[in-house]
C-alpha cells in the first residue's frame, strides 16, 4: 500500500517509480542554499536513503534561502537541523547527517570509499567551493556514480534563467567556467549534467559590509570565523537557489522513473 505521504506522487508517476525512489541512495554534499532544498524534495519523493555532507553551522544569515535555517536553528549544524526536519517529512526515510568537510582522503577511490561514493549512489554536488568541486566531480566519476552538479546560484533573481546541460555545454555562468577550466587542467575527460544560470547581477555595496567584514550577527555561539576572512560575499535569493535543488532533485527522480520503465541512467 503506498505511504499516504505520496499518494499523489504514486498518481503522477506510478507505483514502480515510488518503488525505485524508496530503493534509491543520495548524497548531498553541501546543505546549504541549493542542497537543503534539494534533500528536502527527495525526502518529500519518497527517497529511501539521503546522506548530507555539510561541516557548517546555521548562521542567521542562513535564513533567507536555506531550508532548515530558522531562529531556533541558529547555531546548529546544518546537517543536524535538516536531518531532524527531513525526520518529521518523511519518518522512512535513512537519513545519514555527516557534519564534515568534502575533502580527498588520498586517492580518488580512498575518497570514494570515504564518503560511500559508489555506482548505486546518486551525488549531488551543491559545493560552492571550486578546489573540493572539482574533486568530488573527479571522485563521482572515478566511481561511476551518477552525478548532478550545481553551478553559481549567487547575484541572481531570475529562477526562470536556469538550464541544465553537459558541463561542457555551460555558458554565461564565472564558476561554470572555472569547473570547465580546472577540469581539463587535471585531463578530466567525463561528462556530467551541470544545472546553471546565465544572469548575473550586480553586488549593492552597503550589503556587502553586513557580513565579511569582522562583523557577525550571529550569537557568539554561532558565529562563523571564515566570514571575516572571505574576500567577497555575494548575495543569494532564495527564489533561486530552492528552484535550483529542486531542478537538482527533479534529475534524479527523473533518471529513476526512466530506470523503472526499462531504460538506463542518464
Amino acid at each position: 500500500m503506498t505511504d499516504p505521504r505520496f499518494q499523489r506522487l504514486a498518481l503522477l508517476a506510478g507505483q514502480a517509480a515510488l518503488d525505485a525512489f524508496a530503493a534509491a541512495r543520495v548524497t548531498v554534499f553541501g546543505a546549504g542554499g541549493v542542497g537543503s532544498w534539494c534533500a528536502e524534495a527527495l525526502a518529500r519523493s519518497g527517497v529511501g536513503a539521503i546522506t548530507l555532507v555539510d561541516s557548517d553551522l546555521v548562521c542567521v544569515t542562513n535564513i533567507n534561502r536555506q531550508v532548515q535555517a530558522t531562529g531556533r536553528t541558529v547555531g546548529q549544524p546544518k546537517v543536524e537541523a535538516l536531518r531532524a526536519r527531513l525526520a518529521d517529512i518523511a519518518p522512512a526515510c535513512a537519513v545519514d547527517a555527516r557534519e564534515r568537510v568534502f575533502e580527498r582522503q588520498g586517492t580518488l577511490a580512498e575518497t570514494a570509499a570515504a564518503f560511500g561514493i559508489a555506482p548505486s549512489v546518486y551525488v549531488i554536488d551543491a559545493i560552492d567551493s571550486l578546489g573540493p568541486k572539482l574533486d568530488l566531480i573527479e571522485t563521482a566519476a572515478l566511481a561511476g556514480a551518477p552525478l548532478y552538479s550545481c553551478m553559481g546560484m549567487a547575484q541572481k533573481m531570475d529562477p526562470t534563467r536556469i538550464q541544465v546541460a553537459s558541463i561542457w555545454e555551460t555558458t554565461g555562468c564565472p564558476l561554470a567556467r572555472l569547473v570547465r577550466q580546472g577540469l581539463r587542467k587535471r585531463g578530466f575527460k567525463g561528462d556530467f549534467d551541470a544545472v546553471f544560470s546565465t544572469e548575473r547581477l550586480p553586488l549593492h555595496g552597503e550589503a556587502a559590509a553586513l557580513c565579511g567584514s569582522g562583523r557577525c550577527f550571529c550569537p557568539p555561539e554561532a558565529r562563523h570565523e571564515w566570514c571575516s576572512s572571505k574576500k567577497v560575499i555575494n548575495g543569494s535569493a532564495v527564489t533561486v537557489t530552492a528552484a535550483a535543488g529542486m531542478v537538482l532533485a527533479s534529475l534524479v527522480l527523473r533518471d529513476l522513473c526512466r530506470g523503472a520503465a526499462g531504460g538506463a541512467h542518464g
